[in-house]
């Protein structure tokens, strides 16, 4: 049995334990519990309504007691109960306020955990408040353990602790940001008018080793730590590109901080749409990185190196599997062994085009949640890139895939084909043997692979990671892979798919 994980730290007043509840809400989510107790007015209930409110983002959320209510609940970026036990007699009556068995899926918050110690769960995380009169009135010390699984993350918000306060940052203001589809959380940190990111990205392979012996995230080089960000920011700001500076560093805990480039996007509306100027930059960019001659190798550290990987045509493979393994699984369309067989064995042919094609730093999911628009900079510096951390060396026609084809937004047909003779054009003023046939069919390939791995990535975040917000891009997903099917290269693929494949639901 793993040993709880403990550690104290002194709170001279509810700013204090404020930022407390912060950091801890970095690193927690549905499915944890957390307890707190102490004496009357320790501050038990102040930790709680801290937490809520950065997580709804809303210092002015309205967050009473549950005293008499008992538990409270909150739809926030997942649901959170807040319950307080103070009048509970006995455990049996947990069951009359839904807490027994406790809700799945839900970050749980319970007040005086004592009054039926019988009902928590071996992983949890306690959090004990005292008075410290002696400091001032309202200075308290908080006592934080892990029991159970729950001791990886106590042990880790110790760590993010003593990295926040070598960094300087331990009295900054938190500010929640929206996390992704992968185990990293992000915080803005604000501190004497400066602002700067808070990146918790913790080891973590995605998945079991079941590609012969991978988990998911080796088999198709996904990062697993936050090495290859470090690598890869210093790289794209080395050959002029606009990708954060990184102020502080934690390579082993996988802790960074990094310039805030703010929160101005290429997108506006509501349905969000394309700004044409801003995507026209986001063209220009990528064909100014794709004319680079980039290396293979980054530094690190004095002392470390990264290689970045190639994206090779067993990853590819790997990827499209998720469409047959989680999708065609949603919608009832499970294909035979032979079925399988034959999808691979079509797929395997014509990736043999993108595998063998001049190779550039591929981002992977260069789209607009992850370009910022760097307005007071010039050029193709407006175009601020965030996230790249997954990159690998492959096709440049995968990046403009990613931006003209956004899983998350509608990009208009007309503009896509707009931009996408752009992108051409700037690469023919630049190489006159620059192919755009060849270019064309590279970029329908690479569409038809992405868009069928987002399918399966979709439902698979749906169903094994409980973030079923991605089911909406489905159809929009169908509709950009339908485009890509058009294309001669791809003729047999629009038959498989048509006999083969149905529809997302609406």
């Amino acid at each position: 049995m793993t040993a709880p994980a403990t550690f104290s730290i002194a709170l001279p007043n509810e700013t204090a334990t404020a930022h407390l509840m912060a950091d801890l809400a970095l690193l927690v989510g549905p499915g944890d519990v957390i307890t707190l107790s102490g004496d009357l007015g320790a501050g038990k209930t102040a930790a709680a309504r801290a937490m809520i409110r950065y997580l709804a983002d809303d210092a002015a959320l309205e967050v009473p007691s549950p005293t008499f209510t008992l538990a409270q609940s909150y739809d926030l970026p997942f649901p959170i109960v807040h319950a307080d036990l103070y009048r509970i007699n006995d455990a049996s009556e947990l069951e009359e306020i839904g807490l027994s068995p406790l809700p799945e899926g839900t970050l749980v918050l319970i007040e005086w955990p004592e009054r039926a110690p019988d009902a928590l769960p071996e992983d949890r995380i306690d959090l004990a408040f005292s008075h410290r009169p002696a400091f001032g009135s309202s200075a308290r010390a908080a006592a934080i353990t892990g029991y159970g699984k729950a001791a990886a993350q106590v042990e880790r918000l110790s760590a993010l602790r003593y990295f926040l306060d070598d960094a300087g940052f331990t009295n900054a203001e938190r500010e929640r940001m929206p996390g992704d589809a992968s185990t990293r959380s992000y915080a803005r940190l604000v501190q004497d008018g400066d602002a700067a990111i808070l990146m918790n990205s913790p080891r973590r392979p995605d998945g079991p080793a079941i590609y012969d012996g991978k988990s998911y995230s080796a088999a198709v080089h996904l990062a697993e730590d936050v090495k290859p960000f470090v690598a890869i920011a210093n790289g794209l700001r080395r050959h002029g590109f606009s990708a954060p500076a990184i102020r502080h560093i934690d390579l082993d805990q996988g802790f960074l901080i990094t310039e805030d480039f703010g929160d101005a996007g290429v997108i506006e509306g509501d349905p969000p749409r394309p700004i044409a100027e801003r995507y026209e930059a986001a063209v220009d960019m990528l064909a100014a990185l794709h004319r680079e001659t980039l290396p293979e190798t980054l530094p690190l550290t004095p002392e470390l190196s990264y290689a970045m990987p190639v994206f090779d045509i067993d990853a590819w493979l790997v990827e499209i599997g998720l469409m047959t393994e989680w999708y065609l699984a949603d919608r009832d369309a499970e294909l035979s062994r032979e079925g399988r067989e034959q999808f691979e064995a079509m797929w395997r042919q014509v990736l043999a085009k993108p595998a063998a094609a001049l190779r550039t730093w591929v981002m992977r999911d260069f789209h607009s949640p992850n370009i910022i628009w760097l307005g007071e900079r010039t050029g193709i510096l407006r175009v601020g890139i965030i996230d790249f951390q997954d990159a690998v060396l492959g096709p440049a026609a995968y990046d403009l895939v990613s931006l003209l084809q956004d899983a998350r937004i509608d990009v208009p047909e007309q503009l896509e084909l707009t931009l996408l003779t752009r992108y051409i054009k700037a690469r023919r003023a630049a190489d006159s043997q620059f192919d755009a046939a060849d270019f064309a069919e590279l970029y329908a390939i690479m569409s038809a692979q992405r868009n069928t791995r987002l399918l399966g990535t979709f439902a698979r975040l749906n169903r094994r990671d409980g973030k079923p917000q991605y089911l909406r891009h489905q159809p929009r997903i169908w509709t950009y892979l339908n485009r890509s099917l058009v294309h001669p290269a791809l003729a047999g693929f629009r038959d498989w798919y048509a006999a083969n494949v149905p529809p997302p639901v609406p």
